[in-house]
């Protein structure tokens, strides 16, 4: 893969200059409480019972069910298998690596009078809600044969350019192609600079070439067969810090709130090889782009954990919508190859887009769970996201109404459910867990429905615990090699596994 040197950054002012697509909105949006050994070993299912450091980002009154003051820490060795199927071709990747991932500390103090506010707690607590580290390829041969050629690369192009004039999407006398490139994005923005890249790789024919107003195109790629070679890589994570306020009301009731800030690290970075042998004048692409995203929200919790009996207790959680401002920073390369040579566009030039903002859905969490005196219990919990509430900010802006309305069409609301269970013999605890995940997308298809299930184990010094839990999830993605306006882009299918193993260890203060 080739390596952008980033020489030169442009500086994306203009207020229609976008990037953002129906993937970002649902990749922030999306949440995974990666939490203690013992959290994850019940398979997050912790609405009800509180008691643990996850379990209070979670729901916000699962502090206040600690008898004493509390703290934990835990790191996770995650690893990712991704399978891939792109017309009959197979790939398969696996990576691993290791993070801290959780830690926490609660403090209790217990009231000193007759009040019926038996206890307060302050809490803080870190959590990595998403891991982006990931990779895959796909490779095969794409035998669509569409007469419109959106199984090409060129359509990608075509999209853009089609209805552009063409001294907008072209260099100026004299004018070197990073400079064009710069400054076609600070005056036009991104759909113009693909436009660009895609004339002056000669992947695009004005119809009129002598004529700086035309604005129609055709492809020097002809249709037929395409083989096609994709990579996909990508890291970073999302986090949250938890402010958390707790307190319990006589022996029944426990209350909570949360505030937290979140924040977003990621970069990705993708390759598409394209040849063929259809007979035009381009008959090898090569394509990478680079994207790199950060940012930082807020939101808040409210929670609350009733015990109806001794042994049957009953939660409820809100979580706000996530109010996000996001920075992205894009670099991208094109190469191909045919009648006029290899030709190389590099332009050395960073993106760097104006923020914008991204309030992710709200939630409501409902939860039950029953204790067998000091021997074990089962919990439950349910949940529902509403992915197509999803909103990108300013809402009057004419891009972002266009592009809410693609995401309230194409997601749809998406229920979890988790249940686990724990068993306590002497020192000794035995935990089990899984849970389930619809898909965020009406279609059920593009983004399959996750099956995960937990096994665990703990062990009680006394004031110490340690706890080891290994987890595992499955899901299916279905993978755009590129994104398209009209017509269905190449489609990569990918079996993603990710299982994990996580060491807790927590005491009392």
């Amino acid at each position: 893969m080739k390596k952008l040197s980033l020489l030169c950054i442009g500086l994306l002012s203009m207020s229609f200059i976008y990037a953002q697509d129906l993937t970002d909105a649902l990749r922030y949006s999306q949440d995974n409480i990666q939490g203690t050994a013992r959290f994850r070993a019940l398979s997050g299912a912790f609405g009800a019972l509180g008691g643990d450091m996850s379990a209070v980002s979670l729901n916000p009154a699962s502090s206040a069910v600690f008898t004493r003051s509390h703290a934990s820490f835990s790191g996770s060795n995650i690893d990712v298998e991704n399978i891939s199927n792109y017309f009959g071709g197979l790939g398969s990747t696996n990576e691993s690596n290791f993070d801290l991932n959780q830690a926490g500390v609660a403090f209790v103090f217990a009231a000193n009078n007759n009040s019926p506010w038996r206890k307060f707690s302050l809490a803080v607590a870190y959590e990595r809600t998403n891991n982006f580290d990931d990779s895959w390829f796909a490779a095969g041969t794409n035998t669509t044969n569409d007469p419109d050629f959106s199984n090409s690369i060129a359509s990608y192009f075509y999209d853009f350019a089609d209805g552009k004039r063409l001294d907008e999407i072209s260099t100026l006398p004299g004018e070197s192609v990073a400079d064009a490139y710069r400054d076609i994005g600070n005056v036009y923005g991104f759909s113009h600079q693909q436009a660009f890249l895609g004339f002056e790789s000669f992947i695009l024919e004005p119809d009129d070439i002598n004529n700086d107003a035309n604005t129609t195109y055709t492809s020097n790629i002809a249709s037929g067969n395409f083989l096609h070679d994709y990579t996909y890589a990508a890291t970073g994570y999302n986090g949250k810090v938890s402010f958390n306020l707790a307190t319990q009301y006589e022996d029944n009731l426990y209350l909570g709130v949360n505030l937290n800030t979140h924040f977003i690290d990621y970069q990705r970075s993708t390759l598409l090889l394209e040849e063929n042998n259809n007979g035009g004048s381009i008959d090898y692409v090569e394509f990478e782009n680079n994207l790199t995203t950060r940012g930082n929200g807020f939101s808040f919790q409210i929670g609350g954990i009733m015990k109806l009996s001794q042994e049957f207790r009953v939660g409820i959680t809100y979580d706000s919508p996530i109010w996000y401002t996001i920075e992205e920073e894009t670099s991208q390369y094109l190469g191909t190859d045919g009648a006029n040579g290899f030709i190389e566009i590099f332009p050395q030039v960073v993106n760097v887009y104006p923020s914008y903002r991204l309030q992710t859905p709200a939630r409501f969490t409902g939860s039950l769970a029953y204790v067998f005196g000091t021997q074990g219990l089962i919990s439950f919990d349910y949940s529902r996201k509403d992915y197509g509430s999803t909103k990108f900010k300013p809402e009057n802006d004419s891009y972002y109404q266009d592009l809410n309305a693609n995401i309230s069409d194409v997601f749809t609301q998406a229920a979890t459910y988790r249940l686990g269970g724990e068993y306590k013999h002497k020192q000794f605890s035995f935990r089990g867990g899984y849970r389930f995940e619809e898909s965020p997308y009406a279609d059920g298809i593009t983004v399959g429905d996750l099956n995960g299930y937990s096994l665990g184990l703990g062990y009680n010094f006394g004031n110490t615990k340690l706890d080891i839990t290994y987890d595992k999830a499955e899901r299916s993605f279905n993978n755009n090699l590129y994104n398209l306006d009209f017509g269905t882009p190449p489609q990569a299918m990918v079996d993603r596994t990710n299982s994990n193993i996580t060491i807790s260890l927590s005491f009392n203060i």
